[in-house]
């Protein structure tokens, strides 16, 4: 396993590179089987794979000119919504900053970010991996722009990938369109813990127009944040059986995507959900992120499936909200249920309607 993207030449001749901006919408992904658990620089315990979707994202625009200061640092200003965010403005300076080997251009000019999601923030529906996306996009399509170095699409998006996971692991999944797999596999070919790979060409036709209505139980911010429930693995007495059920799974899925056996995807996708929030309630200190109105919708959606034979699912990412999965063809016999059974169980009535989506999008 090894991939070095350092690269001292990149470094602009800034007589004749001044300004410019790039501006990406990425989306989030749900993970199906779950990364969670990591070690060295943002490398994964367990392999994973996700459906990216589509009405869940971030935009973001990079701008940059030139630099205010002599000094090396990284110099940023950084707006979501338009409003400045200092929190998070430290966050993206220790990134750049990070990767500043990568991209030995960042040193050279001043930046202003300017993001934005069509989702709740930190509300459990993978803001960092579509904000993270979102920017090593951006940084790739300047490197593109001012050195010509990754004119091949496919370099461009393994990069892209590979920069987006050491921001967040799971942002490094939502550079491909369709399904995407994360993480060392002997039976699929490429894949790799430094970037993920597309899986859309060896899935079957029923996967690739799935939906995930997101129901918003809650959209607060959670109590614990995904980087702290990471380290907690570290001394998870389950752990290790976790990574090893993961991989399995993962077996297990893959076929299951191949086919088309929906029942043994569905089955797996919420055996994974529990799985990820039994970890959570398992670590020292123990903490839980589902509601009460979490465990309500589940087993109104166990009783719709075994009342109607329906292929109704559900899976959740690190935090309350639901993801109900189900293939385009029941879309009109599933949505009076949630209309009637389970928007009063959310937030003001809210859900966001997506489904497997194309990817990235340079704006």
């Amino acid at each position: 396993m090894s991939l070095d993207y350092t690269n001292p030449k990149l470094l602009a001749d800034t007589s004749k590179v001044e300004t410019g901006e790039f501006t990406w919408r990425s989306p989030s992904n749900l993970a199906i089987v779950k990364y969670w658990g990591k070690h060295g620089r943002q490398l994964p315990r367990n392999p994973s794979i996700s459906f990216t979707l589509e009405n869940a994202f971030t935009d973001t625009r990079l701008e940059f000119g030139p630099k205010k200061s002599s000094e090396q640092s990284i110099e940023l200003d950084f707006f979501f919504h338009d409003e400045p965010n200092p929190a998070f403005q430290k966050k993206l300076v220790k990134f750049l900053e990070s990767v500043s080997d990568i991209f030995p251009f960042l040193h050279q000019f001043a930046f202003t970010i300017r993001s934005g999601n069509s989702f709740p923030h930190s509300a459990g529906i993978a803001s960092s991996a579509s904000a993270m996306s979102a920017l090593a996009l951006c940084l790739c399509s300047m490197e593109d722009e001012i050195f010509k170095t990754l004119q091949d699409d496919v370099e461009f998006d393994k990069k892209a990938s590979f920069v987006a996971r050491l921001g967040s692991g799971s942002a490094c999944r939502s550079i491909y369109g369709g399904l995407a797999m994360w993480g060392q596999m002997g039976e699929v070919e490429n894949s790799s813990d430094l970037y993920a790979v597309p899986y859309s060409d060896e899935t079957h036709e029923v996967f690739k127009t799935f939906h995930d209505d997101i129901l918003l139980v809650s959209t607060g911010e959670k109590s614990v944040s995904s980087t702290a429930g990471h380290a907690l693995m570290e001394d998870n007495i389950y752990a290790a059986p976790r990574f090893q059920q993961a991989g399995q799974r993962m077996h297990n899925l893959l076929e299951a995507l191949r086919t088309g056996d929906v029942e043994t995807f569905g089955n797996i996708a919420e055996n994974e959900a529990l799985t990820l929030h039994a970890m959570m309630m398992a670590s020292n200190p123990s903490y839980m992120l589902i509601e009460p109105n979490t465990v309500e919708i589940i087993k109104r959606v166990r009783a719709y499936r075994a009342e109607t034979k329906e292929p109704l699912y559900f899976s959740l990412d690190a935090g309350p909200n639901i993801h109900l999965l189900y293939p385009e063809e029941i879309i009109h016999n599933v949505a009076p249920f949630v209309e009637s059974q389970l928007l009063p169980l959310c937030q003001d009535g809210k859900m966001i309607q997506d489904w497997v989506g194309e990817g990235p999008v340079q704006v």
